[in-house]
């Protein structure tokens, strides 16, 4: 697709959702599209390249955060277990004045979000390797996000051991789900409020011009995450609070 219909595209797509962008914006979710399949040919980072998917299902659904809050200029992000940088790339993209920190525990693709920042020009963003287990020990990030987002794959319980002890009291994780996630709530309840939160949104929706069904869970922490959690490296997905 040429640059210009792109970036059309990508404008109209994010005016379905009532998000209006600049051209600069969407030039920078164009790029980042650009690199990300022509990374992706040597190294696995998305399974979806097709140029309307990667708008629909990775930006957009990135984008689907302002149905639980909008951000505010200076609030501090993580993504835990960011991936290919969804959705905290994004998020950057479209809340300039938001201080952001990516972390994955796989190198090559930290390596990745670095140079995507760099080609985007991004500033008050960070890309790191590591666990959420051994960083959210560290005082510099325990506790110190006003958000904390996942898409990652794990089931909610690990994911709130490696997400709430990230943010701060009053401070909100907020999951992205497929739409079928009852049961996995269900489960999820007492890790929650062991771990200092409680479900205060639960917003579902269709993504635009897909079939797919899609959720958010917006758990604010209410009270600080008890020193114990999270558990040593790996414990929070083989032996999830029950």
């Amino acid at each position: 697709m040429e640059d210009n219909k792109g970036i059309v595209f990508i404008q109209e797509a994010f005016q379905k959702i009532d998000v209006t962008i600049t051209e600069q914006q969407a030039q920078q979710f164009y790029d980042y599209y650009s690199y990300l399949v022509k990374k992706n040919e040597v190294m696995n980072l998305t399974a979806i390249t097709d140029f309307e998917e990667v708008v629909s299902k990775h930006f957009i659904d990135s984008a689907m955060l302002r149905e639980i809050r909008i951000l505010k200029d200076g609030e501090a992000l993580i993504d835990v277990g960011t991936g290919a940088g969804f959705p905290g790339i994004p998020l950057k993209i479209l809340y300039p004045g938001i201080r952001v920190v990516l972390l994955d525990s796989l190198n090559k693709r930290v390596q990745f979000l670095k140079e995507v920042i760099e080609l985007l020009h991004l500033e008050e963003i960070q890309a790191i390797h590591g666990r959420a287990e051994d960083y959210a020990k560290k005082q510099e990030y325990r506790e110190q996000f006003d958000i904390c987002v996942s898409r990652a794959v794990a089931n909610l319980s690990s994911l709130s051991e490696y997400c709430l002890p990230f943010v701060k009291c009053g401070g909100s994780f907020i999951s992205y789900k497929s739409g079928k996630v009852r049961e996995e709530l269900e489960t999820a309840y007492k890790a929650i409020s062991i771990l200092g939160g409680r479900l205060a949104q639960r917003k579902n929706f269709e993504l635009p011009n897909t079939d797919a069904s899609r959720c958010l869970l917006d758990i604010v922490k209410e009270k600080s995450t008890p020193r114990k959690y999270p558990r040593k490296a790996g414990l929070p997905g083989k032996e999830p609070i029950f």
